[in-house]
Formats: C-alpha cells, structure tokens, sequence
C-alpha cells in the first residue's frame, strides 16, 4: 500500500471531494460528524457506568471527544514523520494537520454504532437471535451470511453502516471511513486469520461487502482473502487512541467513584509517567480530583509518545501487512496497562452498579426486540396472527421504516436494528415500559 493513495481527499464512489478556503475535505468530516444526530445521541449512552449524576463521569459522547483529542494528537505528529519520510506525500498537497483531522474524525466516531446499554447491548441483541423463539423464527428465511450478522451484532459494523447510507449517511470522506474501519471482513468470512488483530471482529455487514470492497479499490487497500483486507495505517491509531482513553479514563472514573483507591490509582498512573512522576509537585495540588486531573494528563501525554514511536517503527510493517497488532501491546508502558485492565476488569467492570445496567439492558432491548420482531413476523408470514396489538406496535417505528410487504426479512431486520440500535438508554427503557404497559403515556 501507498500513502499518497490510502490519504486520497475523496469520497466514497466519487472522484474527487471539494475543499474549500476554511476546511479541508477532512476537517469537514469532523465537522459533519458534531453536528449529526447519531452523535449527540450518545450524550445519552452508556461509557462504563449507568448515567451517573456525577458529572466526572464519561457517558459515550464525552469518550469519543477525548479518544478524537488524543487521535489528533497521534494523528498530526505520526503526520509529520509521515511527511518528512515520503517525498511522494508533499506532491499530494497532504499536510500533517489532515493526517491528525483524519485519525481525529474516524475516532469521533468510533462508537457511533454502538446500541444501548454498551456492549452488553450488542450481546443481548445476538442473544435474542440466538435463543429467543421469536428471534430463531427468522433465520430461515436468512442466508447463512446474514443470519451471521443477526447472532453477532456488532456495533463496529453498524458504525460503517451509519456512515455510508444512502439516505442518511454523513458522506465522510473515503481515507476517515478507512480508518475508522478497524476490522475490515463480514461476520461470516471465507478465510480465518485469527492471529491478525484487524480479524478479530468484523467491521461491516453482509450487505455492506461491496461497499467495503469499492473504498479499498479507491484507496489501494491491499486484501488478505477474498472477503478480508489489510487494515488502512491509520487505524491503528485510532485503536489506540480508544485504548489510551478507556484505560486510563476508566480507571479515573473508577477511582471517583471510589471503586479503586487513590493510592492505587496514583501508583498505576505514576508508573507510565515514570521520571517526570513528583510526589512532592503532586502534594501541591489540594483535592483528589485534581490530583487525578494532572495525573490523568501526563500519562496519556507520556502513552501518546510511546504510540508515536511505536507507528514510526512498523509504519512499513503496516503497509506491507506484516504487522497487524494493537500498538498499545508493544508499548514500554504495555505492562502497566495490562496491570490497569486486570484492576479495571476485577473492580470496575464487574462491579455492582456496571452489572446492574448490563442485566437491565439484557431485559430493556430482549423486551423491546419482541414486541417489534413478532409484530413484523406476523405482518410478513403469518397474517391469521397478526393482531391490534401488533398493529399499534408497528405504527411506532420511525416514518421511514420499509413498510412494504415485499421487503425482504434481512433488510426487514436490518432497519429494526438501525431503529433499536440507534437509541439513548434513556428512550430504549422509557420505550419499554411503554410497549411493555409498565408505564401509560400521560400518567
């Protein structure tokens, strides 16, 4: 792969995409995404933590602004060693400032696909096709592919598919769309790379194959099967803009929130610091929050150094596509940060309140998912069965819904996903109790 190809400023199934005299085409995918509604939907969606009333606690929104603030980071100083080794990239007129607004958009996004309740909510999605009766009623009427996509939700994939829709997509450019693709294969792929870890997941879905298969001609992105790519350079700094972010954030959630002491949580910190760590500087600082704060900021300053570096020794691995691993695995300070998710894992991540909103989430969208899946079943396949209830229910779904009678049951499911999946956690439990008669509107 070439970087003056993977770094073209076009969109998806176009030539060319206009700057203009303010923003760059890349710049300009930025902007799109804060001013979307998928985006300012995860104001309402859970981090880690049930929407607290603390508010030092992250919801989605204020994540995905931090990871596209150190993706910047990542992204404009990668840009400049990208710039001064390839000769080939000043031709392009590329800057260092595009580079870091790419890595910075595609990590805007990176859980824009993401349903209620955090990933708990993507396991409850393909539980129900995978166990509940009304959910195994479908999967005849499914390819295998299909069906693949139904009992793996996955919310990277209907991230990919929120940004290229036809009718709503938000047009960003083909280079952000890359990087934000951080596992380029279907759910159900002809070859099996389980050791590369762009093949850990998968990054879009059945119907989407081709859509990928255009952006990677576009770009020069180099296959590795018939249905699985290389990974755009760029998204491993994403990846490990997101990785930077969750564990040390997280960990000063938990620490907030008093799930993991504040001597254990300074010595985590002052562990990836490392020299330029002062007890005495610290003591200076009055209150554990903004103990925490400066904390907080030199580590992820000291990660995003050691991930610079790290990009600039298997940047040519990574074109060639040799190296296919998290780069905050080959970090000086990788062992502190397996340290900090052993921690996060044992005290945060399982802790009472985070268990709570994941079993409330399995019931909310399990619950949800019935109502809605039954109520179109009986419409399509068995209309001696389809009731007023079941009307009533299908007049709740947005304007745009395919109504018709022949549409078919994978685009049928398709949209309820886009429906469910694109709730607040809020809605997604208000919507509940409703279709659910716990709560009466207007009661």
């Amino acid at each position: 792969m070439h970087w003056e190809t993977l770094l073209r400023p076009v969109e998806l199934h176009q030539k060319s995409a206009a700057s203009s005299a303010f923003r760059s085409v890349f710049e300009r995918d930025f902007d799109r995404i804060v001013f979307s509604a998928p985006f300012r939907n995860l104001q309402d969606k859970t981090q880690v933590f049930p929407l607290p009333e603390d508010d030092f606690v992250h919801t989605r929104l204020t994540h995905s602004l931090e990871v596209a603030s150190v993706g910047r980071s990542l992204g404009k100083t990668a840009g400049d060693y990208l710039i001064q080794t390839y000769s080939k990239l000043a031709d392009t007129q590329i800057t260092a400032t595009d580079i870091g607004a790419i890595v910075s958009a595609a990590a805007l996004t990176h859980d824009i696909g993401n349903p209620p309740f955090g990933h708990a909510g993507e396991e409850a999605i393909s539980d129900f096709f995978k166990f509940h009766p009304y959910g195994q009623l479908w999967k005849p009427f499914l390819t295998a592919a299909e069906w693949a996509d139904m009992v793996r939700f996955e919310g990277n994939a209907q991230g990919f598919r929120m940004l290229v829709a036809k009718e709503n997509g938000l047009r960003i450019s083909a280079a952000t769309l890359a990087a934000f693709t951080k596992y380029p294969k279907p759910a159900l792929a002809t070859s099996s790379l389980p050791n590369r870890r762009s093949q850990k997941k998968y990054g879009f879905f059945a119907d989407e194959k081709s859509t990928y298969a255009n952006l990677a001609e576009a770009l020069g992105i180099e296959s590795l099967a018939a249905d699985c790519w290389m990974r755009h350079p760029l998204a491993f700094l994403v990846e490990a803009a997101d990785d930077i972010c969750y564990s040390i954030i997280d960990l000063e959630d938990g620490c907030t929130l008093g799930l993991v002491s504040l001597e254990e949580t300074i010595s985590l910190l002052a562990a990836i610091i490392g020299e330029r760590f002062s007890q005495e500087k610290l003591s200076e600082y009055k209150t554990d929050k903004q103990k925490l704060a400066i904390l907080r900021a030199m580590a992820i300053q000291q990660l995003i150094t050691e991930t610079v570096e790290a990009f600039k020794e298997k940047e040519a691995q990574m074109l060639s596509g040799e190296f296919d691993q998290a780069l905050t695995d080959i970090l000086p300070s990788t062992e502190v940060l397996n340290r900090i998710s052993t921690l996060s894992v044992a005290k945060i991540y399982r802790s009472q309140p985070v268990l709570e909103k994941e079993a409330a989430g399995f019931q909310v969208l399990e619950g949800l998912l019935e109502v809605f899946s039954k109520a179109l079943y009986h419409n399509q396949y068995e209309k001696n069965r389809f009731s007023g209830q079941d009307r009533s229910i299908l007049r709740l779904l947005p304007p745009e819904f395919p109504a018709e009678l022949d549409t078919p049951p994978y685009m049928l499911l398709r949209s309820l996903m886009d429906f469910i999946s694109g709730m607040t956690d809020k809605y997604a439990l208000s919507l509940y109790r409703r279709v659910k008669g716990i709560t009466i509107p207007g009661t």
